[in-house]
């Protein structure tokens, strides 16, 4: 049987294949200290876990709208202004079945074939495989490590063409754990404006920052840039939700309709208790939300500290999220198979850079327990000797 070019084309997610290979090893019996997903070791927090299940007591386990029950667009929206200092309606918001998902249904709804979007390198490896979905063609802008790792206005502004329809930022970001200021964002954001490109604002990490850094959504910097900007976040990272799989996108009330009927052809609403959870997670204490954040900067500190002391790697040092990139070209191997010997050789699972788009590099996340960090840590020094 044929396959679509579509699907053929595609490469598969290195990050869920290294993940997917550490638990089977670790079925096995084997130890493995595992850098390798991006998802929060902490278990939600008891109050949504509650809403949910009172929901499915009191049977609210039908359809929904396909953008969302309207308490959760609601909630979502008075987050927005409360917290970004911008003001959406609730039909401006969309309720979809995790930010992946919403990162896709806005790729789908504004590009088409002809169209370049401009990413920033490394990236999150799906944001191209969602680009060539859409039919149109990822356009990489590879940023400078002594830069911490993020795209100026004048490199974006050089990698234009009349073809660009898009850019993609993320800021924390993933794999870097770069957080833009906002007069870097505003320089982006002014090329944005004067050739009207749109802006693909992913934000799931956004509370998520360490070493006094602030996060700014482009969307609130003025009219022109609210007009042109898809912002989007969830709930996986910041509230231990990565299996509700639940997201959300704002955007200019067309592109929203759009996205919404886009929705509605394809996975419909998302889990109906599911966004009963959502709405605690939004209105409840945000006590674990900070709880949490501390203890990843506890992890984020000995890390640092550790590849501060090795010789031949290097890093810069991530003010959000909960990953560290490290550079560990010195060592004269390709990042996967830098990757592969350090897993087969000392159970230890990271993410090769080349995934990212940057084969210098490998990934750590410290979404983990401090044990296997330290654990983690001896043994890649370890490997990184015998090399």
């Amino acid at each position: 049987m044929q396959l679509s070019s579509r699907a053929t084309s595609l490469t598969p997610s290195l990050t869920l294949s290294i993940d997917s290979k550490a638990k089977a090893m670790k079925s096995e019996g084997i130890d493995v200290c595992s850098f390798g997903a991006g998802e929060p070791d902490f278990d939600t927090p008891e109050h949504i876990k509650a809403a949910a299940m009172a929901s499915l007591e009191a049977g609210f386990t039908k359809y929904t709208p396909s953008s969302g029950i309207p308490e959760l667009r609601q909630a979502i929206a008075d987050k927005f202004l409360a917290d970004n200092s911008i003001e959406y309606k609730p039909s401006q918001i969309i309720v979809s079945d995790g930010a992946k998902h919403s990162c896709y249904n806005a790729i789908l709804a504004t590009c088409q074939p002809g169209d370049e979007v401009i990413i920033p390198a490394p990236y999150w490896l799906s944001y191209p495989e969602m680009v060539r979905l859409a039919g149109a063609d990822p356009v990489f802008v590879h940023t400078k490590e002594e830069n911490g790792w993020k795209l100026t206005g004048e490199e974006f502004e050089n990698a234009m063409t009349p073809r660009t329809k898009m850019i993609v930022l993320n800021s924390p970001g993933n794999p870097t754990g770069a957080v833009y200021s906002k007069e870097e964002l505003k320089a982006i954001a002014n090329v944005a404006a004067e050739e009207e490109i749109l802006i693909l604002s992913d934000e799931i990490y956004e509370k998520l920052l360490y070493d006094g850094a602030e996060h700014f959504s482009i969307a609130s910097f003025g009219q022109e840039y609210y007009d042109l900007t898809i912002t989007v976040n969830g709930f996986s990272k910041s509230y231990a939700m990565t299996g509700w799989r639940l997201g959300y996108l704002a955007a200019p009330e067309s592109i929203a309709k759009a996205i919404d009927s886009i929705q509605s052809h394809s996975t419909s609403n998302a889990c109906s208790f599911a966004q009963k959870g959502a709405v605690a997670a939004l209105k409840g204490d945000q006590q674990a939300v900070a709880d949490m954040r501390d203890e990843f900067n506890l992890r984020r500190e000995y890390m640092l500290d550790r590849f501060s002391k090795m010789e031949h790697v290097s890093v810069v040092r991530p003010h959000g999220a909960f990953y560290v990139l490290v550079n560990v070209s010195k060592l004269g191997l390709t990042s996967q198979n830098f990757a592969d010997r350090l897993l087969s050789k000392a159970n230890v699972a990271v993410v090769p850079g080349i995934a990212f788009g940057d084969d210098r590099t490998v990934r750590f996340s410290y979404a983990t327990s401090l044990d296997v960090i330290k654990k983690g840590m001896d043994r890649f020094e370890e490997f990184c000797r015998t090399i």
